[in-house]
């Protein structure tokens, strides 16, 4: 079986996990490890502040807590996207308000943003779907005129830019994820990037549990006590060890991911322009990180076909998100603005092939025969 995923391996991981264990006896949060990460992120991506969290869940919440939200607040966001994207705003008691997406790319619409926009609102989320860099000039330019946040949900785009710029350093705030199915893991992890400095001390309470003791332990405060609202959001410095020799390695593993996405596009653009499928679009001014390649079938017949005909072809592809508004959940706390022009019809023709770093040779070829095949 050509799995669909394999989560990255470079060779140190095990080797600075020892050293965390052994050597610094720091295994808790904002050990050594965790601060090489967020050093090496914030330099890599010329970002204000980073800060390493338990998932790429938990930095969504942190954002949605420095926000300052309120119940019936309203959180702009697309349809197609992960539930994280939703219960970290939802948890504050916001109101969620689903948009439709571009099917170029399946980001979130801009246009369909401003349409969306009461006086309500207070957050858009736009998510950078497969590491492809949503309009940022546009829904910037929304939410300077109408006074809101901007939390990019950049869980699949660490590498990716746009216009030069780091996605997750565009908004007021970015959200990574290092879960096992990304780029680069740490097994469960991720980290909030804050691009506006007059939220560094709060979010750093927010993290450690409500409490100062981050001044505390730069001698800021001769004490530390309960001042804020916050969770445990520290990973371990044994995941961080993990993560660090992997960021390490970023640029190998980045451009091992790009070949592989390249090859695909190449190999399959004569079913493309034989008007058989669609292949990924990436806009001018954006750089991806080949975080997935997937292609647009029909119809979803067709794409369950395909789907069951690479199984028995002993290759692992996959659709994706179902829609969130019309699951129970969404239309429990949320509704959808607008028509449904694309969301649920372009999801529903979209399969993910197999793409991770180390695929070899032969396995990309494998696939691309198989999907030749099936449209022959």
């Amino acid at each position: 079986m050509i799995d669909f995923n394999i989560p990255p391996y470079v060779g140190k991981e095990i080797e600075y996990v020892r050293d965390a264990a052994e050597v610094n006896h720091k295994i808790c949060g904002d050990g050594p490890y965790t601060k090489k990460c967020t050093e090496w992120l914030e330099n890599r991506f010329n970002a204000q502040k980073v800060l390493l969290t338990t998932s790429g869940t938990s930095a969504l919440e942190m954002a949605s807590i420095l926000c300052d939200l309120k119940p019936g607040d309203e959180v702009i966001l697309p349809s197609f996207t992960f539930s994280s994207t939703a219960t970290a705003f939802q948890m504050m008691g916001a109101t969620l308000v689903f948009v439709d997406v571009s099917p170029e790319t399946m980001n979130i619409d801009p246009a369909a943003i401003e349409s969306a926009i009461t006086e309500r609102s207070k957050v858009i989320v736009p998510v950078h779907y497969a590491g492809v860099s949503c309009d940022m000039d546009a829904i910037m330019s929304i939410a300077d005129r109408y006074g809101l946040f901007v939390v990019e949900d950049a869980a699949q785009g660490v590498m990716s830019s746009y216009k030069g710029k780091a996605l997750g350093t565009i908004g007021h705030f970015g959200c990574y994820s290092f879960h096992e199915t990304k780029n680069y893991s740490m097994g469960e992890g991720g980290a909030l990037v804050i691009n506006d400095p007059r939220f560094n001390d709060r979010a750093e309470i927010i993290r450690e549990k409500g409490t100062n003791r981050q001044r505390f332990f730069r001698g800021q405060v001769d004490k530390y006590t309960w001042v804020d609202r916050g969770s445990s959001y520290l990973p371990s410095d044994l995941n961080a060890a993990y993560l660090y020799a992997q960021l390490e390695s970023a640029d190998l593993i980045n451009s091992n991911r790009l070949e592989t996405w390249s090859y695909y596009y190449e190999s399959l653009l004569c079913l493309a322009e034989q008007g058989k499928i669609e292949l990924p679009v990436v806009p001018d001014g954006c750089i991806h990180n080949a975080h997935m390649f997937y292609i647009k079938c029909k119809d979803l017949a067709e794409r369950s076909s395909l789907i069951s005909y690479l199984k028995k072809r002993g290759i692992q592809a996959t659709f994706h998100y179902v829609p969130l508004h019309s699951s129970p959940a969404g239309e429990m706390f949320g509704r959808f603005s607008g028509e449904d022009v694309y969301t649920t019809s372009e999801s529903d023709r979209l399969v993910r092939l197999p793409l991770y770093y180390g695929l070899t040779k032969e396995s990309r070829e494998s696939v691309v025969d198989a999907v030749v095949a099936f449209y022959k």
